[in-house]
């Protein structure tokens, strides 16, 4: 079941997975509204999500013209679903209500433009609009949604696929075990019992978590930073805790907590202009930028890169993508395997001229090389997964820096093997030697066949001693991990290629 339940994550990006979640959501409550089991007229919620998704939408646009800049069209629907999920539902007689809600909207979407330093958002947009929404207009926030038993299993189970689809286990458990224990810590002993229920039951904790808490533009992309935030939320959320005679809100505790994670974040968005494109190998093309700035970064770190495209299908206009340049080289360079049937932002960016400018931000990944020299390192890629080690042989190769590292690198055919250059640089001047698994047309000196047990066992004896770096297509990442734990490795020893909305 499980691995169904992947398959289907696997075939969804992040966004898409998450308005799905939404939609769904919304769905339940009007059907359940019908039997009185949700406190709302069915026609106010059916009304409210198409006035915030007209708002929002109306609002971004204006926003994307006056900028010029290309916006995620999924991202903004997301956005007016939290609002019409958290913001009471409104009439469509109530004008003053209606009202509000704009209001709500076209500062929830305006904030991701307007409170933007260096291009990167600084305040989680829902939040800050049902902020504002309360502070001037004293219209807050119900989260009606998070305090409804009937609707408790749906937001559970599409909340738990979000959490692993995203991989963000460790900032949902942080936020609610930290939530919960200042909720007991403020709390008399006699109502510990109440005080759980209520949390668990009739507030938006578990809604908060897995939507507002996990959104990426906002909250710290590595580890330990990304704990910190959680707990700094899940203090602030718990409803006893107070500055004085005021009292935090949900949305309140995000909005401190995301300046925590601007301060401990990578800075801004990049706009890089295309000056080329090399063919790395059949249907595999690298796009090289050059940055008005140089991008502080480490070999194995990802971007999200944004196009604007005039017909979004449903993958959006949103991709991650490892950097396949080194820090050390001047050009970023973005390496992309392309399919027959390839998604609308790849056609858009295959057919990319010159002069061409792509958005990129959210720098991260811990993909990256030990800080020990003297570590083994077994680097294991698939295909167009061989970028991440490009960029690593690469940087080695500019520092003449000698590590203990063997690349074994599986391709279906000759034709298939990209970075021919970097490949035998690294083996010539730094003794870096890559075996070549090759399924079809395997020539003298190279593996018949994919990376398996078999060649892992002949070309690397002493597995068991090194690290090993796993970067490809899932599948084969899956599997290969899988062996290397039945084969004795450790699980601390195995680092796998991951960035949230791979799809």
């Amino acid at each position: 079941m499980i691995k169904g339940v992947d398959r289907f994550l696997d075939h969804l990006t992040m966004y898409r997975l998450v308005l799905y979640y939404l939609m769904a959501l919304l769905a339940a409550a009007i059907a359940l509204s019908f039997a009185k089991l949700v406190p709302h007229d069915p026609l106010a919620l059916a009304f409210s999500p198409v006035l915030t998704l007209a708002a929002c939408w109306v609002t971004n646009r204006v926003f994307e013209l006056v900028f010029e800049v290309p916006a995620n069209q999924e991202s903004v629907y997301i956005t007016a679903l939290i609002l019409a999920l958290i913001l009471d539902p409104v009439a469509v007689t109530d004008l003053k209500g209606i009202g509000a809600v704009v209001f709500a909207c076209v500062w929830a979407v305006s904030s991701k433009f307007i409170f933007a330093v260096g291009r990167k958002h600084l305040f989680n947009p829902a939040a800050l609009g049902v902020a504002l929404s309360a502070l001037l207009l004293d219209r807050p926030a119900t989260w009606w949604v998070g305090g409804n038993a009937w609707l408790l299993p749906f937001v559970l189970v599409g909340g738990i696929l979000v959490v692993r689809k995203l991989r963000r286990l460790d900032l949902v458990a942080t936020f609610m075990i930290v939530a919960l224990l200042t909720v007991l810590a403020t709390t008399e002993p006699l109502r510990y019992g109440d005080a759980l229920k209520e949390t668990l039951t009739s507030s938006p904790l578990f809604f908060f978590a897995f939507v507002m808490l996990t959104e990426p533009l906002t909250s710290p992309t590595a580890r330990w930073p990304r704990i910190a935030f959680a707990a700094i939320v899940g203090f602030l959320f718990a409803p006893n805790v107070h500055i004085g005679s005021f009292y935090l809100t949900p949305e309140l505790a995000l909005l401190v907590a995301n300046l925590f994670a601007y301060a401990v974040g990578p800075r801004g968005r990049f706009v890089l202009t295309l000056e080329r494109i090399e063919r790395s190998a059949a249907d595999s093309y690298d796009f090289i930028f050059s940055s008005p700035r140089r991008l502080a970064f480490q070999s194995g770190q990802y971007l999200e890169w944004t196009l604007g495209l005039d017909r979004p299908d449903n993958r959006g206009n949103r991709r991650y993508f490892t950097i396949a340049s080194a820090p050390t080289e001047q050009a970023v360079r973005l390496g992309v395997k392309f399919y027959p049937r390839s998604s609308a932002f790849k056609r858009e960016l295959i057919s990319m001229k010159p002069g061409r400018r792509i958005h990129a931000a959210q720098l991260a990944g811990n993909f990256t090389l030990p800080a020990k020299r003297e570590t083994k390192i077994a680097f294991l890629a698939g295909g167009i997964g061989i970028t991440p080690f490009r960029s690593m042989l690469q940087y080695l190769l500019d520092h003449d820096e000698r590590r203990p590292i063997v690349v074994l690198y599986g391709t279906e055919g000759q034709q298939d093997i990209a970075y021919r250059d970097v490949l035998g640089a690294a083996r010539r001047k730094l003794g870096i030697r890559t075996i070549h698994a090759v399924a079809r047309g395997a020539e003298r000196g190279q593996y018949p066949g994919y990376i398996d047990e078999r060649l892992i066992r002949l070309a690397i004896p002493d597995y068991l001693e090194r690290t090993f770096y796993i970067s490809g297509p899932q599948a084969m990442v899956k599997v290969l991990r899988r062996k290397l734990r039945a084969m004795g490795v450790r699980n601390s020893r195995i680092k796998v290629d991951y960035f949230p909305g791979f799809a």
